[in-house]
């Protein structure tokens, strides 16, 4: 196409990576200047070269202004070899930042990424889904950071460069402010730099730059960081030497985080910002004396939490009760089927007692299913009565704490139900704090329900570390300095106010409040700050108007342009999170409000996307730019892969290994394929045996059901779209549903999508998409356009291959193929269609003869007491190859296998996939 270039992949959302491989085949945002590429054309150093592919250079500029982060990275990349390269350009970056801009510019012309409604931007990908392709998309994330990629086919002495611009405001946690930058070129770089600029008001009291790939000494000779006043600047700028891992090596040592972290002077008690017609409010006041705190663990013993997770969650807990101070009172309550309290009201954290709660931590033991409604009442009841009723704790911080690894199994189970308890019984006069421990929870509900209560969830991953991460958490509220904090601001004078009321204020911590200013109403602003510590705190902010011209002069447009996009940031953040809880016309409303902000600042959030005009790939679909939500990461995706753009002026086509990634396949397995012929492969006979089922389209059949975990595998006929008139009508499978009920796992295939936990609205996969994906136990490969294949582990490993329709075919309809590729760990009692021959068993034929016709042979078979007549025939084996197949010799049972499956084929007919 003519000015455009042509896509073979799309981006994946959301580490600084740049991989050299075979090729194959209302402000707006600050945009800077998006201009032509031009790379000088010098021979490049063949040691800075990987595959022909050159990183002229990799930048990333990181500009705060009070708080507010804008990171620009920019790569420009060269191909030095005479043949097309690919090259994969990955950012890792943080949950809590958006997107606002993308551009790529190859060929002299710029692709600039276009934001708009997410329901307009996947209008063309959502008619792709529904005929069986897929726009592109892939969600991956880690623990706080989401990955965006792109990859491109880079021509022949060509050059290439990617922009790519995020924000976010920065949040204090425990004493300071972090930027985290992923570094991970993969290769040496001609120019690599980061670049850091602060700027704040209150001025600079520390800063500081580590990174994790780098000993401290070798990181105080490489970074150059200084900082005075309002100002700080971190410079990393490692020439290609020191990038070197060893200094013979042509690998890089860059691998890891690189971290800026800082803090603000806080000398005056008030920090308030106006431009223009908006404003910021940092709150954070020093030299308060800490509270003492009422508080309660409500803890999850019910038997899921076995294993590692109560050996972490015991040793936090023992950790955490011997930091405690003497004059807090605390007590916890473990919920499994029933509810058991330690004392039943709060206790003073002296030393006999914390060792005596200590000691109820190493003993307590697993019990049952899952009362969380009972636990957290127990545990909200002993907090209301303190405050009636122990002398001296009614001015203390009373905080709740639960932990869970699941779900409500046992008494109250409705969430609804749940919330409305809670929320009755706080009645807002504490906070509640949830922390979800691994994937199996529902953490929008724990989300949901702090939120209704003033506290906040957060996930904690099963993981080595979950003792520290529970830790991590305590420690942020473990010193409660102000309770029922408002921030007030005259209601004539200012509008569109972010979160002003907080229930507590904690050491090392920072409220941060934004607005708009009414026109000609600045002269009238001031802020009134009133809570309860120590004694009463009652404090009035005015706005310093010299020292605002003085800033203005200094930062300018930056200044005012950052107030009103942390305004509009934290506006879209604390909406977001209003909108889990609501429901119908309520929810449309806030979703049209978050929706025309998102627009209005140009920044990708879960409701608008970014596509880039001029893309599109080998089907004529645009890449999509997505912001992934919490609840799409209950799977793990270990790894993605696109195919790469490629620009217009490259007609050769691109070499492409069909095999590449995909799983090395026994030469002989058992399976089902085509219509639907079954092929029982017999290793301790070195033969094999084939029978039909001939059933009509939309029975479901069951291929394998292992009882003693639950694990199955059903599959669901489809009909021959094209059979002629009289013919018989072909079937095929066309719907196969996997589920391991012992971890919640369930996998439905079809010709068209590959879909995670469907019941509970779990990611959608194509078969254009080449992915990993780890849920617990299970692990899912996707090879693009080709099969998948599912490992349980202590189970089995199976392949899925899918059949397209293409020229030639003697099949009219797309299909799947069911192999089984390892079952030596499937129990003894698996059965099903394929399932029952997993495991040994026994076969005679004698008696050849010549059968019905010229080239047949019949013989006669004995079998599980069955005396029966088959014929020597072909059948064919697709594990291998999808497409052409491989002939298999084999013996065929007729009559849909009587005599060899067990019982009759109707024994087999099941309702549904799952």
């Amino acid at each position: 196409m003519d000015g455009a270039m042509r896509l073979r992949a799309l981006l994946c959302v959301s580490l600084l990576t740049l991989q050299a491989m075979p090729a194959r085949g209302s402000p707006k945002r600050p945009k800077g200047n998006e201009v032509c590429l031009s790379l000088a054309q010098a021979t490049a150093p063949s040691h800075l070269t990987v595959n022909g592919v050159l990183i002229r250079s990799l930048k990333v500029n990181c500009k705060v202004t009070s708080r507010f982060a804008h990171y620009v990275i920019t790569s420009q990349v060269a191909n030095t070899a005479d043949t097309a390269r690919e090259v994969a350009f990955d950012v890792e970056i943080p949950k809590t930042a958006f997107i606002s801009d993308f551009a790529v510019t190859a060929n002299g012309k710029a692709f600039i990424g276009d934001i708009k409604d997410k329901v307009t931007a996947w209008k063309q990908y959502r008619k792709a889904a529904i005929s069986g392709e897929n726009a592109g998309l892939v969600r991956a994330s880690g623990r706080t950071m989401e990955q965006f990629t792109i990859r491109l086919v880079v021509g022949p002495r060509s050059k290439v460069m990617f922009r790519l611009t995020y924000e976010e405001v920065l949040k204090r946690i425990l004493t300071q402010y972090n930027i985290v930058v992923k570094v991970k070129p993969r290769q040496l770089v001609q120019h690599f730099e980061i670049d850091v600029d602060i700027f704040e008001p209150q001025g600079i009291s520390k800063l500081d730059a580590q990174m994790s790939f780098l000993s401290k000494e070798q990181a105080t000779k490489l970074i150059k960081k200084s900082f005075s006043g309002k100002e700080g600047h971190v410079l990393f700028r490692p020439t290609v030497g020191q990038q070197k891992s060893c200094p013979s090596c042509s690998t890089t040592l860059l691998n890891g985080d690189f971290k800026v972290t800082y803090d603000v002077k806080r000398e005056k008690p008030c920090d308030l910002l106006v431009s223009g017609n908006h404003f910021a409010h940092f709150f954070a006041p020093q030299n308060l004396t800490h509270l003492n705190k009422n508080l309660v663990f409500v803890i999850d013993v019910s038997t899921s939490m076995e294993g590692q997770k109560v050996k972490q969650t015991k040793e936090a807990l023992l950790k955490i009760l011997g930091d405690m101070r003497p004059g807090d009172y605390f007590d916890l309550v473990l919920f499994g089927t029933g509810v058991q309290s330690w004392r039943g009201s709060l206790v003073q954290a002296s030393t006999a007692n914390v060792l005596a709660a200590q000691d109820f931590i190493r003993r307590f033991s697993l019990a049952g299913a899952t009362n969380m409604n009972g636990g957290l009442l127990q545990g909200i009841e002993i907090l209301n009565k303190a405050r009636e009723s122990v002398p001296g704790v009614s001015n203390h911080a009373p905080i709740l704490i639960m932990l869970t690894d699941g779900e409500p199994t046992e008494g109250v189970t409705d969430y609804y139900q749940i919330l409305k308890n809670v929320r009755n019984a706080i009645g807002g006069k504490f906070p509640l704090y949830n922390l979800g421990f691994g994937h199996d929870v529902n953490l929008n509900f724990l989300e949901i329900m702090s939120m209704e209560n003033n506290g906040r969830a957060q996930r904690i991953y099963q993981d080595h570390d979950a003792t520290q991460q529970l830790q991590g958490f305590y420690d942020q509220v473990a010193n409660p300095l102000l309770v029922d904090v408002e921030l007030q601001y005259p209601q004539d004078t200012v509008s569109a106010l972010t979160q002003h009321s907080h229930k507590q204020h904690y050491a090392g911590s920072e409220i941060v409040v934004a607005g708009r200013i009414a026109d000609n109403k600045r002269s009238n602003f001031k802020a009134d700050v009133q809570a309860h510590g120590e004694r009463q705190f009652k404090i009035t902010c005015l706005v310093d108007e010299e020292e605002m011209k003085k800033l203005l002069q200094e930062r300018g447009h930056m200044l005012e342009n950052h107030i009103e996009r942390l305004w509009a940031y934290l506006t879209i953040q604390e909406l977001l999170a209003k909108r889990m809880k609501m429901e119908g016309e309520e929810k449309a409303k806030l979703s049209d409000k978050i929706l025309q902000m998102s627009l209005a600042y140009q920044f990708v959030t879960p409701l608008t996307s970014m596509t880039m005009r001029g893309m599109e790939d080998e089907d004529g679909l645009e890449p999509i730019i997505d912001k992934p939500e919490e609840a799409a990461f209950l799977l793990n995706t270990i790894h993605s892969h696109r195919s790469a753009f490629v620009l217009p002026a490259e007609q050769q086509p691109s070499p492409t290994d069909p095999s590449s990634g995909v799983q090395k396949l026994p030469d002989i397995v058992t399976g089902v394929d085509t219509d639907p012929h079954f092929i029982i492969h017999v290793p301790q006979k070195e033969d094999t045996l084939c029978f039909n089922i001939n059933e009509e389209p939309g029975v479901v059949l069951s291929l394998v059901q292992d009882p003693n975990t639950g694990f199955s595998v059903n599959g669901q006929l489809i009909g021959n779209k094209a059979r002629s008139p009289g013919q018989r009508e072909g079937t095929y499978f066309g719907r196969l549903g996997i589920a391991n009920p012992a971890t919640g796992f369930q996998l439905e295939v079809t010709p068209q999508n590959i879909t995670l936990n469907p019941g509970s609205g779990g990611p959608v996969f194509s078969w254009r998409d080449q992915a990993s994906l780890r849920q617990d136990e299970v692990v899912v490969t996707i090879n693009r356009k080709r099969n998948l294949v599912v490992s349980v582990e202590d189970g089995g490993t199976f392949e899925v291959v899918l059949h397209r329709v293409w020229k030639g075919s003697a099949i009219p309809q797309d299909f799947l193929g069911f192999y089984m590729l390892d079952s030596h760990k499937m129990s003894a009692r698996t059965h099903g269609l394929l399932g029952q021959f997993f495991h040994p068993f026994d076969y005679k034929v004698s008696d050849l003869r010549p059968g019905s016709g010229p080239t047949k042979i019949d013989a006669t078979m004995v079998v599980k007491n069955h005396q029966l007549t088959v014929t020597r025939g072909l059948q064919k084996d697709y594990s291998n190859d999808p497409r052409h197949g491989t002939e298999v010799t084999c013996w065929f049972v007729h009559n849909n296998g009587a005599g060899l499956i067990d019982g009759i084929h109707t024994d087999y007919i099941v309702p549904d996939i799952f």
